[in-house]
């Protein structure tokens, strides 16, 4: 007998109108192909805290949130979905490095 893998709970959503204005900046830019200010911006996202849909490496795309004050990239990102990276699938915002998530809706 085959076990079925446990569902995963339900991922938050949040309106990309709450998301902090530098979270909002980032998803214009996501969507304008750039500039990034970090080089580290468009590359692959390897989802490997599994929290997100499970989709081929290459899926996945981080970007990061600005985060006023911090000396390095901050906690916070946006984690897109897609095969074009201007115009994704879907977009996750994380402030806090990857351990919690909400899908962003419109």
């Amino acid at each position: 007998m085959s076990r079925s893998p446990a569902p995963q709970p339900a991922t938050p959503t949040v309106a990309l109108s709450e998301l902090p204005v530098e979270a909002r900046q980032t998803e214009q830019l996501i969507r304008q192909g750039g500039p990034f200010a970090y080089a580290k911006d468009g590359s692959v996202f390897g989802n490997r805290e599994r929290l997100l849909p499970g989709n081929a490496r290459g899926y996945y795309r981080e970007y990061t949130v600005k985060t006023p004050g911090a000396r390095d990239r901050g906690a916070r990102r946006i984690v897109c979905g897609g095969s074009q990276p201007t115009k994704p699938d879907v977009c996750y915002y994380t402030s806090d490095h990857y351990a919690s998530f909400a899908r962003i809706v419109q």
